[in-house]
Formats: structure tokens, C-alpha cells, sequence
């Protein structure tokens, strides 16, 4: 996440550099390694999900890495979400740790970060809700 940061840096003015340095401070109070890391796709949006002529789902793109299946799951509901059958069967075979929810915008802010970056000024707010939400 702190090549994002750097890479944003022009974005942000000294308040938000503040909170941004707060954030990164204290970033292990909001997440933590998992005890079983699990082997993620790493860009699990809609847009990467085809259904083929067979009717079975295919992944496609994806930014292999190993760490918290709640990254992926929290990537899924950045950009539009995923049907609510998705995420049923899912907690039926991997129920989330409890908190979940409090640490999903943290999954989700390197990939607005990354968006910020590539792609301008209109992700400068959730960026910056997200950096006030952790870092007050």
C-alpha cells in the first residue's frame, strides 16, 4: 500500500498526509496476518467473473497473491458486488471472522488507491473517507 500512497501523494494536502501517516502508524491494529493465508485472485470484481457456454463460472485476469480471503471477498463488493447467492454459498463453506465488515474498507483502499492513481481525481473521496475512517 505505500507505493500507492507515494505514487497519490500529490493528491492529498497536509491534513490528509497527517491522517495518512496515522493510518500506516497503526495499520496492524486494523489488520493482521491470517492464521491460514489462502491464495486470492487479487482483482475479484464482476467484470472478472465470465459465464461460460457450459453455464460454469470462469475467473479471468487475475493478480495472484496469498493472504486474507477477506481481501477478495472485500474486493467483490467494491465495484458493484456479486449476487447475494455468492456470498450465501460462500459463508456456508468459509464464514467470516467476526469484524469483518469493520476492516473491509481497509482491503478495499489499495485498490481505490490504485484506481486514484491510474485514473484521476474521481477517486480522491472514497480514498479520503476511507483514510478519515481509520485514521479520525
Amino acid at each position: 500500500m505505500f507505493p500507492q500512497f507515494r505514487r497519490a501523494a500529490g493528491f492529498f494536502d497536509g491534513a490528509v498526509q497527517k491522517k495518512i501517516t496515522k493510518l500506516l502508524d497503526h495499520l496492524g491494529d486494523f489488520l493482521t496476518e491470517p492464521q491460514k493465508p489462502s491464495l486470492l485472485h487479487g482483482d475479484l470484481w464482476n467484470g472478472n467473473v465470465l459465464c461460460g457456454p457450459d453455464g460454469k463460472a470462469y475467473l479471468i485476469d487475475p493478480a495472484c497473491s496469498c493472504g486474507s480471503a477477506e481481501a477478495d471477498i472485500a474486493m467483490t463488493e467494491l465495484f458493484g458486488g456479486f449476487p447475494e447467492e455468492f456470498y450465501k454459498a460462500y459463508r456456508e463453506v468459509r464464514p467470516l471472522e467476526p469484524g469483518y465488515e469493520d476492516r473491509r474498507d481497509m482491503y478495499n483502499l489499495y485498490h481505490l488507491l490504485n484506481h486514484l492513481n491510474v485514473f484521476g481525481k474521481t477517486y480522491l473521496e472514497p480514498v479520503c473517507s476511507i483514510i478519515g475512517e481509520y485514521a479520525g
